[in-house]
C-alpha cells in the first residue's frame, strides 16, 4: 500500500498516462478535437475561472450527454497546456 501512495506522489499532477483506475481527488478528461488523449486532472483545478472556459467550449459542442459517456474537450493539446500549466503552479 505503501509503494502505490508513493507512486502516485511522483506522478505529475496532470498526465497522459492512462492508468486503470484514477487517483482519488482527480478526474480524467479527454483532449482533442478529432482524436483525444487522456489526462488525469486533479479537482481542484476544475472550479477555476479558465478550467471552467474548457468545461463551456466541451458543454456547447457536446451538451450533458456525449455519446461515449467520457468529458471530452474540444481543443488542442497545446490550448489545453497552456490553461491548466499556470493552474498547477498556483
Amino acid at each position: 500500500m505503501i509503494s502505490s501512495a508513493k507512486q502516485i506522489l511522483r506522478q505529475p499532477l496532470i498526465t497522459r498516462e492512462k492508468p486503470s483506475v484514477v487517483p482519488k481527488g482527480h478526474i480524467a478528461v479527454y483532449v482533442g478535437e478529432t482524436q483525444t488523449k487522456r489526462f488525469v486532472v486533479p479537482i481542484s483545478v476544475v472550479n477555476h475561472p479558465l478550467f471552467n472556459g474548457l468545461l463551456k467550449r466541451a458543454e456547447e459542442e457536446f451538451g450533458f450527454h456525449h455519446p461515449t459517456g467520457r468529458l471530452i474537450i474540444p481543443c488542442t493539446e497545446d490550448v489545453f497546456n497552456d490553461v491548466t500549466s499556470p493552474l498547477m503552479h498556483a
